[in-house]
Formats: structure tokens, C-alpha cells, sequence
């Protein structure tokens, strides 16, 4: 199946190996709540019923921390649906803490670590040049 658009999640390199799935975990939820990503529940040859998932596949990059920047700000000028993860929300303890420390900084003074995106796959390509696939 060919899709007209990509999923990416791109996550700061440097991160150890449980903050790396976390932002994934995070971000990639962002991405699960728009339109038309969820794919229908998966049942099994016993009739049992599993959830969904997002319907097409997912690429994770690794990149640094000008290479995360250069990406998060190219996104907010084309037309690409994102969500982030910041270096504070690995300290918060609910929701509500998160978007409060989310909130307390200018977009351009976040402290990145991670990014979902998901667009047309021309932009996307354009965007995520350059990147290597996570290891």
C-alpha cells in the first residue's frame, strides 16, 4: 500500500536508550490523535480483539541537537503536523505539569528532545534530509 504521506519521529542521539522509547512512546501518541491515522482493531484466530494501531509505517531518526532544531523549525514552516518532547517533561509527574512546562518557554527557547511529525512525503523527505534511521 502506498501512502501520500510519512510519519517520522526524529529523537536527540545522545539520549540513553529509556528516554529515547519514551519520546518515542510520547510523541508518536501526538500523531495517533489525528484523523484518519488508526488503522481497525486486530483480531486474532480466536476471536479475540486487540486495538488498533497507526496504519502506516513509522520512521525513527537519530539526530543532534542543531540537527533536531534545523527539523522542528522547518516543520513550523511547511505544512506538517507535529508534536514535541521537551528535556523537562522527563521531571514532570502528570499531563497538566507537562503542558505547564511546555508553556513556560518561547517556542524558540524549547529544549528539545524529540519530535513526531507526520506530512505529505515530498515535504517530509525535503525535511528529514540528511538524517540518519536511529540504531
Amino acid at each position: 500500500m502506498q501512502f501520500d504521506t510519512k510519519i517520522a519521529v526524529v529523537i536527540r542521539s545522545d539520549l540513553p536508550t529509556w528516554q529515547k522509547l519514551n519520546v518515542t512512546a510520547f510523541t508518536v501518541s501526538g500523531i495517533a490523535s489525528l484523523e484518519d491515522v488508526i488503522g481497525e482493531p486486530y483480531v486474532d484466530g480466536s476471536e479475540r480483539t486487540y486495538l488498533p494501531m497507526i496504519k502506516q509505517p513509522i520512521l525513527i531518526f537519530g539526530a543532534d541537537r542543531e540537527q533536531l532544531r534545523g527539523v522542528y523549525e522547518q516543520a513550523l514552516e511547511k505544512d506538517v503536523q507535529l508534536s514535541i518532547y521537551t528535556e523537562e517533561l522527563f521531571s514532570t509527574p502528570h499531563d497538566e505539569a507537562n503542558r505547564a512546562a511546555v508553556r513556560a518557554y518561547a517556542s524558540s527557547d524549547l529544549n528539545l528532545v524529540g519530535v513526531a511529525l507526520r506530512g505529505r512525503k515530498k515535504i517530509m523527505d525535503k525535511l528529514l534530509k540528511g538524517l540518519s534511521l536511529h540504531t
